[in-house]
């Protein structure tokens, strides 16, 4: 029997052959919409993290998140979050370039590389802008003090922007199979869960997360930008999902 290969390595079909341009003009302006919406939802966590310690819907968050007594909760939110911990994001992170890499996703490599990179130097450098301080533990149950800032979730940025960029590839690249429906699965809950994590271990407040969400948001839409510029420009010749290099001048 013939092996199948699970990775798609031919061209799409363009989307103006199956998509009418009116239909492609509005589904294109609400994403440019969505894209203002949560940048400016950003921005205005970022003035109001900045004048805030924490916010009195923050307190009352961690509060509900911290009451749910089930033995098994706390130590899932635990093992959700320590991935995202130094060193083992660095290992994480590393070792999954490194797989794309050498399995031929040479590009999807780089781009992946580029998300954690991205979210997680910018993070840092609104972090130290915004100078929110943690949760204290005269507020709420705090695993481990923490001396970094706050805001935004470093975590949560960085499951989101590396987490979804691995989806988008596992969306774009992978077959429609069980392997792939349970890639999904754990990534999704890993990017869902996250922010319900750092709240409940005490390290962030709510907002701290929100902002994360929304700006790891950004990252991601960045890299997938990012991704498909350098598609037909950079690694073409790739033994998994090549691209044929765009037409130049002359040739089109």
């Amino acid at each position: 029997m013939k092996a199948t290969n699970p990775i798609k390595v031919g061209k799409t079909v363009a989307v103006n052959q199956i998509v009418p341009k009116p239909t492609r003009r509005w589904r294109a302006g609400i994403f440019q919409a969505s894209l203002i919406v949560t940048t400016a939802a950003f921005g205005i966590l970022v003035v109001l993290a900045s004048l805030f310690n924490y916010f009195p819907i923050d307190l009352t968050v961690t509060h509900a998140v911290q009451s749910v007594n089930l033995p098994w909760f706390d130590t899932l939110m635990l093992w959700v979050s320590i991935p995202g911990y130094s060193p083992w994001v660095y290992i994480l992170i590393g070792v999954v370039v490194a797989f794309l890499f050498i399995i031929g996703l040479r590009w999807e490599a780089v781009v992946a590389l580029l998300a954690a990179a991205i979210s997680g130097g910018l993070g840092q450098l609104i972090k130290m802008v915004v100078h929110r301080p943690r949760p204290g533990v005269t507020l709420v149950k705090v695993l481990t003090q923490l001396n970094s800032y706050s805001f935004p979730s470093g975590h949560v940025l960085t499951y989101t922007a590396f987490f979804g960029f691995l989806f988008f590839l596992g969306f774009t690249l992978l077959k429609p199979s069980f392997p792939r429906t349970i890639l999904f699965v754990i990534l999704g809950l890993l990017v869902g869960l996250i922010g319900i994590s750092r709240i409940d271990v005490g390290d962030h407040w709510a907002s701290d997360v929100i902002g994360a969400y929304l700006f790891g948001s950004l990252c991601l839409v960045a890299c997938v930008y990012i991704y498909r510029w350098g598609k037909t420009r950079f690694f073409v010749k790739q033994p998994l999902a090549p691209e044929k290099p765009e037409p130049t001048a002359s040739q089109a």
